[in-house]
């Protein structure tokens, strides 16, 4: 383990140790203070994302994941309104998730207590760098980021505005820390740190993911990749059909909630296909649709790997299923477990729907990009949880919190033969 990372690595450890006692009020009001920072220091902010937006250019990467780099004085506000709105929420430290007194007097409870330091590695959007701090910060965890070398820039500032606006409060500055380095080297450091880091958590694609999730020896909350589906069923309002499939696929392509695949009912197929794609055309989406979708209009032919991709472009695949059965074997065949949608106005269909695909998020006559924490009223979100361990879905704060049980007796003693005071007292088992 290198020097450099060793340092950063123990200060994070020793800040989370100062922060997971803190109550609630010097937490909020060190959000506020990076709000504020970021903000009075955005043209800095700026400055450094135009150096990683011209090298991104300069290596070819596409616009749709240039515009997922890009910040500007607009998205660094939106930013900070979101770190306020963490510090608007309920503080989960210290909940009483159950309890009771036992029959011999023990009063019992569980209460929830931060996770420690978390270790965050992810590509692309520099606003996940604030993001995840101040979830980690307000739910009481120290937090080591590690994110892609195409944003070193702009989450240096970042990072070293966050530590400036916490060395005035009563929050450790070492709570946030930046992973040093950006050859992938760093990533293993910070894979292999088992005792200083409690948990990793990786956002990005496939590759990514599936690499922290193969090669850590730290314990991995996976966050999923997402090939979101809308199914438009036999029943479905078609017009209210055409607006969700567009707002899925098109409000912002770039991002994991977006629709990448549509699955069509052949009992409304003759009606809806040939409109969904005029539809889809008119925005400058690309259908990949199988043979017989494109017995409806012009489409790139799709193959096997057309229907497991995630786009996030204006891309989609397209396919006609013959029942609501086949669209949920074909989401099961393909789909990533992030966000699957149906649009009808059959209730008992919606509810076969929601009881049989099995997915972190389940979207009824609404849009897949409603699966967002903010969305979801949880303020800024760590990330979406497609794993079924912990925790599942948009994770928000109670999602990065563990538990730990708290007994309080009176002298009880165990015994062979039940429990007793140590008074003498007896007392039952």
């Amino acid at each position: 383990m290198s020097e450099d990372f060793l340092k950063v690595a123990l200060a994070a450890k020793e800040a989370a140790a100062e922060l997971a006692p803190l109550p609630r009020a010097p937490k909020d009001t060190a959000l506020r203070a990076i709000a504020d920072a970021l903000v009075a220091r955005s043209a800095e902010i700026v400055t450094a994302n135009a150096l990683d937006v011209e090298k991104a250019r300069e290596n070819g990467i596409s616009e749709y994941m240039v515009d997922r780099l890009r910040l500007d004085e607009a998205r660094i506000g939106a930013i900070a309104e979101a770190v306020r709105q963490v510090a608007d929420l309920p503080d989960p430290v210290g909940e009483v998730i159950r309890g009771n007194t036992l029959p011999n007097g023990l009063e019992l409870r569980q209460l929830r207590v931060p996770l420690g330091v978390i270790g965050i590695i992810y590509e692309g959007r520099p606003n996940v760098t604030v993001d995840a701090a101040a979830l980690c910060l307000k739910s009481g965890n120290a937090t080591l980021l590690r994110g892609s070398s195409s944003a070193y820039e702009s989450n240096t500032v970042l990072v070293a505005i966050m530590q400036d606006a916490l060395a005035g409060t009563e929050v450790p500055a070492g709570a946030v820390q930046l992973v040093p380095g950006l050859t992938r080297d760093s990533v293993k450091e910070l894979m292999r740190a088992r005792g200083l880091v409690d948990v990793l958590i990786p956002r990005g694609g496939a590759s990514l993911i599936n690499s922290v999730v193969e090669e850590s020896t730290v314990p991995v909350i996976e966050t999923g990749v997402g090939n979101c589906h809308v199914y438009v069923d036999a029943d479905a309002d078609q017009d209210l059909a055409i607006e969700i499939l567009i707002n899925s696929k098109v409000q912002r392509p770039s991002v994991c909630n977006s629709a990448e695949t549509l699955l069509v009912h052949a009992a409304v197929a003759d009606g809806f296909v040939p409109r969904a794609l005029a539809a889809l055309a008119a925005e400058g989406v690309t259908v990949h649709g199988d043979a017989r979708v494109a017995a409806y209009g012009a489409v790139v032919p799709a193959d096997e790997e057309d229907f497991r991709v995630e786009y996030l472009s204006l891309d989609i695949a397209a396919a006609v299923v013959d029942s609501l059965e086949d669209a949920v074997a074909h989401i099961r065949k393909y789909g990533s477990g992030h966000t699957d949608a149906i649009v009808t106005r059959s209730v008992s269909a919606s509810r076969r729907f929601v009881a049989l695909v099995d997915s972190a998020a389940v979207a009824v006559n609404a849009s897949t990009r409603f699966t967002d924490g903010g969305e979801f009223g949880f303020g800024a979100e760590i990330g979406i949880s497609t794993q079924k361990l912990h925790a599942r879905g948009p994770m928000g704060l109670p999602e990065l919190t563990s538990t730990k049980w708290v007994y309080t007796g009176e002298g009880h003693l165990r015994t062979d033969a039940g429990t007793v005071i140590a008074s003498g007292e007896a007392g039952s088992r």
